[in-house]
């Protein structure tokens, strides 16, 4: 990047401009947000900018959208909303882990073919996602027969969070190799030598100095899956169905937009709270989450 495009990048009118389109873009959450906390009846008859001159908030629709439901919905969205932490968290490490391991062992341990398993990773990406969700269904729920020879029984798994955690893990791998692998293949490989010279094993270079200086790629690829994981509702409605004991909040959110119809300040409030666990996961991680984009960007 030439320096006077870092400067014009960088001067007043560009901070003007980045602070306009911030604000621009705040003010319908801003807005959802004043509507969920909102009486029914202001909501039906005024704008939620009309709550500089008449404030009234409550919290009474997030407690009828959390824990009652009412309006043709039986029951509040918490348990749905356990359900997206159970069914994201472990959605989220699982392909994680093992990504992480996956390329670490790809980028630093030679062995024959290392080259063509990388490049077949990488040419599954091109493979939709939609045409492996009945294979999949139904290895869950029938297992794999050969004719009257059962190669792989059914693992009876319908009903539970397993198939869940299963296909989103499968389906995010791909990416997720090709962009550690591309990350950890650029750490200094003074750092690997001496590691190895010091007597260290290849588990112990990758959970001393892989897992550390690859945080922020680590991070980035977190947030994407966890928000993936979080908002999909194709994947969660194909393996996990639409029952309290397993279904998500988006299968739920579906579910109330048909049930509440009209009642604004319920549906504002079940959408705040559906946006509200990505927010605290995205600003928490948000640091390593910058490092991890610009990462490779400069030298030195």
């Amino acid at each position: 990047m030439s320096e006077r495009v870092r400067r014009s990048l960088s001067g007043p009118l560009a901070s003007l401009a980045v602070i306009v389109v911030t604000v621009l873009w705040t003010i319908p959450t801003f807005g959802l947000f004043v509507s969920s906390l909102r009486p029914a009846g202001q909501v039906a008859d005024s704008g939620w900018w009309t709550v500089f001159t008449h404030p009234s908030l409550t919290l009474a629709n997030y407690h009828t959208v959390l824990f009652e439901g009412g309006f043709g919905v039986s029951g509040g969205l918490m348990p749905y909303l356990v359900n997206s932490l159970a069914i994201a968290i472990p959605a989220t490490l699982f392909p994680l882990v093992i990504a992480a391991m996956a390329a670490y062992a790809l980028a630093w341990i030679r062995f024959k073919g290392s080259s063509v398993i990388f490049f077949g990773i990488f040419a599954l990406q091109v493979v939709p996602l939609q045409m492996a969700l009945i294979p999949l269904l139904r290895l869950f729920s029938q297992g794999v027969h050969v004719g009257n020879v059962a190669i792989i029984p059914s693992p009876h798994l319908a009903g539970t969070y397993v198939p869940v955690w299963v296909a989103h893990t499968i389906f995010a791998l791909p990416l997720a190799i090709f962009l550690l692998h591309n990350f950890i293949a650029q750490l200094p490989r003074e750092v690997m030598e001496a590691a190895v010279m010091d007597g260290a094993s290849h588990f112990k270079i990758f959970r001393s100095i892989v897992v550390p200086l690859a945080a922020p790629a680590l991070a980035s690829f977190a947030i994407f899956q966890f928000l993936w994981v979080w908002n999909d509702l194709l994947v969660a409605l194909t393996f996990a169905g639409g029952t309290p004991q397993v279904a998500p909040l988006t299968a739920r959110l579906a579910q109330l937009a048909g049930g509440f119809g009209s009642r604004w300040e319920l549906l504002t409030a079940g959408a705040f709270v559906s946006i509200v666990i990505p927010l605290i996961v995205f600003f928490s991680l948000q640091r390593f989450f910058v490092r991890g984009l610009v990462a490779g960007s400069v030298k030195g």
